[in-house]
């Protein structure tokens, strides 16, 4: 049974609630109070674009907080990052709000975390968007759920458009629950990087009922500066000779794993406190624990800096970060939005640094190439399961059976899973076909082929620094109170840190050898014979008469 109460009545509380959690003096944001409102008082749907920091969880879990004790059932969350959701989890605890997760790590716990969301005593329930290519998931334990909740979230909403920067299939799954929520469940989805293509195809996803919140998206804290270095081993001295000075921790982006561990190697070899953070990994192995620690000690200032590739990004909230230096040109201004965003959000200044040089075209070419396999790869993984039908074929023989690589296989299934009618899906760890017809939009791809690369075009047309840096980003997101900063290298005038490189640090990089990992020398295997080689060894070994 829900209870009533005045707007007042509502905003005082829940302000009460902000305070009990942030401190005494905390204040909603610009923003902050209309969406909790709306989403109370009117179970609105809502789609809120806010840069990174302004808040967009304390909306969700506060309106969390306040239906729960208005009698609403739990909220569910869709959340696409484990970091994420850790980050997630200690928010919601500080707001008094119990909050539980279903992820790949912690499978032996669904049953008892399901149990307690039907018992009422968890308030909010993070799941991932993988765990949605489950049908068994979805059938047993998330699809009951639906029917009992007080409000759907999505977060980080942008990855349900493979308009934007960091499209995730699974996302696109979303759309087959809403049908199946109450009409009173309210549903909440944000981003800090969403431009009007991409917020459009957001509501169309989620449905023409969903209103747009939008607020601006410069931050002004941040200082931000280009610099065109044009080797790897000079942005390498750089980094060597300029971070120290730098009070404070921070983040140097990469766009490969190999760059990430040979920056950090370099670094430390050269007295900096610097760490490789990458994606992969077992959930819940080693490497994933040795991520938890890198995050933990980043967080409490215990290293200078961690070389990540954007597997550290979305949700990662460190408020003091002290820099974001990019070791080489992100593909578009919105994954640099995202991740130079993370700096600065509680301290007066901060440096947002671009650097950029040989071989960053060729990375990006890649990455888009690899973002829309040709049409031929989506014809072979199609005829290869086909042929299977009725039986079912796991990924590492479909794609043998395709003749294409493993990630490229899966990739391509991740996407005609998540068709309106999908000809394929995924049963255990098996793919089956369905015996629906598909026809692969080639044109939508070479359109979206076409904007990746206008969008790094943008990028190259930032990185020469014509006019102010961030205006030009926040236009690029179409924030409507874009204005010129004040602060970047273009306002002010000159750079903002040094742009020289110490020659005797890039001799050091250019002979500087990564360690590689022991590893055990491997036995000899002894080939079996040819049928001819064991005739002529058979004759030499043969007695002479």
């Amino acid at each position: 049974m829900t209870t009533t109460v005045t707007d007042d009545a509502l905003h005082a509380h829940a302000l009460e609630l902000l305070r009990a959690s942030l401190g005494p003096t905390a204040e909603f944001r610009d923003g902050q109070w209309d969406a909790i409102s709306a989403l109370v008082q009117r179970r609105a749907r809502l789609l809120v674009v806010q840069r990174t920091g302004w808040g967009k969880s304390s909306v969700y879990f506060l309106t969390t907080k306040l239906l729960r004790e208005q009698g609403a059932g739990p909220t569910i969350l869709i959340s696409p990052l484990l970091a994420l959701m850790r980050d997630q989890v200690r928010a919601a605890e500080r707001l008094g709000v119990v909050a539980a997760t279903i992820n790949s790590t912690n499978t032996d716990e669904w049953g008892d975390i399901a149990a307690a969301v039907h018992a009422g005593e968890v308030d909010i329930l993070l799941v991932s968007p993988e765990r949605l290519a489950s049908a068994s998931f979805c059938r047993n334990l998330l699809e009951p759920l639906l029917g009992e909740i007080g409000m759907f979230v999505v977060d980080e909403a942008h990855c349900i458009s493979d308009w934007g920067h960091d499209f995730r299939p699974d996302y696109r799954r979303i759309r087959g629950l809403l049908p199946r929520l109450a009409p009173d469940v309210a549903i909440l989805a944000t981003t800090a990087t969403a431009s009007e293509a991409v917020a459009k195809d957001v509501v169309h996803q989620l449905g023409d009922s969903v209103e747009q919140m939008r607020g601006p998206l410069s931050r002004a804290s941040l200082q931000l500066q280009a610099i065109h270095i044009p080797s790897e081993h000079e942005r390498m001295a750089w980094l060597a000779d300029h971070l120290p000075k730098i009070s404070g921790s921070g983040i140097v982006y990469v766009l490969t794993k190999a760059h990430a561990r040979r920056v950090a190697e370099f670094l430390r070899s050269q007295g900096v406190d610097a760490h490789a953070y990458t994606g992969g990994g077992t959930p819940g192995g080693p490497q994933d624990r040795e991520k938890l620690e890198l995050e933990r000690k980043l967080l409490a200032n215990e290293v200078k800096a961690v070389v990540a590739t954007p597997a550290l990004g979305m949700g990662f909230d460190k408020p003091d970060l002290a820099f974001v230096v990019h070791f080489q040109m992100p593909q578009s201004l919105t994954h640099y939005y995202q991740q130079v965003g993370r700096a600065g959000r509680a301290v007066d200044d901060a440096y947002g640094v671009l650097l950029h040089g040989d071989g960053d075209r060729r990375i990006t070419d890649y990455f888009i190439a690899q973002a829309f396999p040709p049409a031929g790869v989506y014809d072979g993984v199609l005829r290869a399961t086909r042929a299977a039908y009725p039986l079912g074929t796991g990924l590492t023989e479909l794609a043998k059976r395709a003749k294409v690589g493993r990630a490229l296989t899966e990739k391509v299934l991740g996407q005609l899973a998540v068709e309106i009618d999908p000809p394929v899906e995924k049963r255990g760890a098996s793919w089956f076909a369905t015996g629906e017809e598909f026809t692969l939009d080639v044109s939508r791809f070479t359109e979206l082929t076409t904007r990746r690369n206008a969008e790094y075009g943008r990028m190259q047309e930032y990185a020469r620094g014509g006019r102010c840096l961030m205006a030009y980003v926040a236009e690029e997101l179409d924030d409507p109170a874009a204005e010129d900063c004040g602060r970047c290298m273009v306002c002010v005038g000159r750079p903002i840190l040094p742009t020289s490189v110490d020659r005797d640090l890039v001799a050091a990089a250019v002979a500087f050898t990564p360690a590689t990992s022991p590893r055990k020398p491997r036995a000899k295997r002894r080939k079996k014979p040819s049928p001819m080689t064991a005739k002529v060894v058979g004759r030499r070994k043969k007695p002479k008469a």
